[in-house]
């Protein structure tokens, strides 16, 4: 493996803990990260300003980092929120989704700036505040909001019924989205081609730095792209199984055991460090 010189790191289940807090032992080793030069994006599902208090924690808005939102839609400056590339979903398979859902009797969910526009409400609204900080609000016209041009569409659920929905829109509407779980109760939906994968590779693109360079840390489906893509991909000990069968490394502690740091302690900081000797 070539030597780290960026690293992607998923949020929810990875870096941070159950309690969606950054320890003290992870917040060091991203930073020492950053003073080595190697470059940090942090990519989630999570909106901007749902992400924001942990860009700061990081201090990456003091250097030139990118974030990766909406699980790929979305690529914005970590320190002040410009979109740099972004792809919203086809409107006639966004609505074909949205309808299918629907007619399932799941709730449709669509994430804008600081607000959750929900399609009904929904036993899982309250989960997403805490985790997101995000309000939440039901517009007089979703199928309108959605016609309009989204960045993706989240369907929350028991993962059961969820997983009978997937197959359905698979098989209707598979190949004109991208479809996925990120968590066992959310069924993601987004432009097609569009995953952290791929905009994992437009960042080390702009940054000029080569594939064989770039580690990613995830634990979830929604990571599965960028895990395939990165130089090292690596799965969290309290991954998904299907992540750790395609991952290069798994994690021997779990997100709250510091798992990402221990990663990033062992493999990136090393190379980096070594690297430095040798060009001096």
């Amino acid at each position: 493996m070539c030597s780290v010189r960026l690293i992607a790191l998923d949020l929810d289940d990875t870096l941070l803990r159950t309690d969606l807090t950054i320890s003290y032992r992870t917040r060091k080793a991203v930073k020492r990260c950053i003073a080595a030069g190697i470059a940090v994006v942090l990519a989630s599902g999570r909106t901007y300003s749902a992400m924001r208090r942990y860009v700061k924690m990081l201090s990456l808005h003091k250097n030139n980092s990118y974030l990766i939102c909406g699980n790929g839609s979305i690529i914005q400056e970590a320190a002040t929120g410009n979109i740099v590339y972004h792809v919203t979903l086809p409107p006639k398979a966004a609505l074909a989704a949205f309808d299918l859902a629907d007619a399932e009797g799941f709730a449709v969910q669509i994430y804008e700036d600081e607000v959750v526009y929900v399609s009904r409400e929904n036993e899982f609204a309250a989960y997403e505040k805490k985790l997101t900080g995000m309000h939440q609000a039901i517009p007089d016209n979703f199928r309108e909001m959605i016609s309009g041009g989204c960045h993706k569409l989240v369907i929350p659920g028991d993962p059961m019924l969820l997983k009978q929905l997937e197959t359905i829109l698979l098989n209707f509407i598979g190949d004109a989205l991208t479809i996925f779980t990120s968590k066992p109760y959310y069924l993601e939906i987004l432009p097609p081609a569009a995953d952290k994968g791929s905009a994992l590779s437009k960042i080390a693109e702009m940054s000029g730095i080569e594939q064989c360079e770039v580690m990613a840390l995830g634990d979830s489906m929604n990571d599965e792209a960028m895990i395939r893509w990165a130089g090292c991909g690596v799965a969290m000990r309290n991954g998904d199984e299907r992540i750790k069968k395609i991952a290069d490394i798994v994690t021997d502690k779990s997100n709250d055991e510091d798992g990402a740091a221990r990663i990033i302690e062992q493999y990136a900081l090393p190379a980096a460090a070594l690297h430095h000797r040798r060009s001096m």
